[in-house]
């Protein structure tokens, strides 16, 4: 009898396409799941059928309570070497193995400056009334040359969004709570002596950061407030280390110029939430690590990490940090 592999939030409906499952097909059958299922227990009712659920990131969690609710579950796959919404202990006393797969590289760097070149140079306006016969030239760009960028974290990600500031002529500077003097040498970037320093002197701040205990809530109102009324906030990195309340109202009243956001304290994002319709904000749906080159990692490491466990010798296994 064939185990039964659940992917989830397949959207664009890739996930059977751009890996190859033939490898496991005698003895695993795919359901994708091409809409985002929520709540636990719509997701202990969709997924009690299966032995196996691939998930991608840290969209569903899979607390102990939904674990214990899915006895059938014997392999869960996250995309990525890292995931802080499985309950390991939960996972590992319900005899559970958790693997991850490679991690993203360049998407995120290319999709910060999608998001921040798009703001400085107000496409999506100029864009959109072009092609509704609105007014020519409404805007007026924002200067890149010159600038000061400046980077919450340096680390890989960080490091490579520097090196395009610096290939555009930007003035760079980095701060997190680890980061040495040696690192920023090493990325040829400054070293700001403080948060607050960095985010009273930047232009254009982007945040590089992992999430966790020290980084959550960085941002919040009294760290906003540091931000000169012309500069843009860049997150494509984890929504809970900006206030999302404290960027809205920084949004609504005018206080920073603009904000390009590709990840929310909700995903997928409900109708009404107001990330929808806040001024000054150019936001994508976490596209971040949304390319083919990654799906197939990623997939591809799926099947390789289902073939692994069906032959008893799993692989890439996952471990809370």
């Amino acid at each position: 009898m064939r185990l039964r592999c659940a992917v989830l939030d397949d959207f664009q409906q890739v996930a059977t396409e751009v890996a190859d499952w033939s490898v496991v097909a005698d003895n695993v059958e795919v359901v994708a799941f091409d809409r985002h299922i929520e709540g636990e227990d719509d997701l202990a009712a969709a997924l009690a059928g299966f032995d196996i659920v691939v998930t991608l990131r840290e969209r569903v969690p899979f607390p102990g309570s939904l674990i214990a609710r899915l006895p059938r579950l014997k392999l869960i796959v996250a995309s990525g070497m890292r995931n802080s919404v499985i309950d390991y202990a939960a996972a590992e006393a319900h005899g559970v193995t958790v693997c991850g797969t490679a991690s993203s590289s360049t998407p995120p760097v290319e999709l910060t400056w999608a998001l921040l070149l798009g703001l400085a140079r107000g496409i999506v306006e100029e864009n959109t009334a072009l092609r509704s016969g609105g007014p020519w030239q409404g805007t007026v760009g924002a200067d890149l040359h010159g600038r000061h960028l400046g980077l919450l974290g340096l680390g890989k990600i960080g490091s490579r969004v520097a090196q395009v500031g610096l290939a555009f002529g930007m003035r760079v500077s980095a701060w997190s709570q680890n980061l040495t003097r040696e690192r920023a040498d090493e990325g040829g970037v400054g070293l700001a002596s403080s948060k607050e320093e960095l985010l009273g002197n930047s232009d254009f701040v982007s945040v590089h950061l992992a999430l966790g205990d020290r980084t959550r809530g960085l941002l919040g109102p009294a760290e906003l407030a540091l931000l000169k009324p012309t500069a843009y906030l860049i997150n494509t990195s984890r929504a809970a280390i900006v206030d999302q309340d404290a960027l809205l109202d920084a949004l609504y009243e005018g206080r920073i110029a603009g904000a390009g956001v590709d990840v929310f304290d909700i995903e997928p994002l409900p109708a009404d939430h107001p990330m929808r319709t806040a001024p000054r904000l150019l936001a994508t749906p976490h596209l971040g690590y949304v390319s083919r080159a990654n799906y197939v990692t990623y997939y591809g490491q799926a099947v390789e990490d289902i073939q692994a466990f069906l032959a008893g010798s799993p692989i890439r296994l996952l471990a809370p940090r």
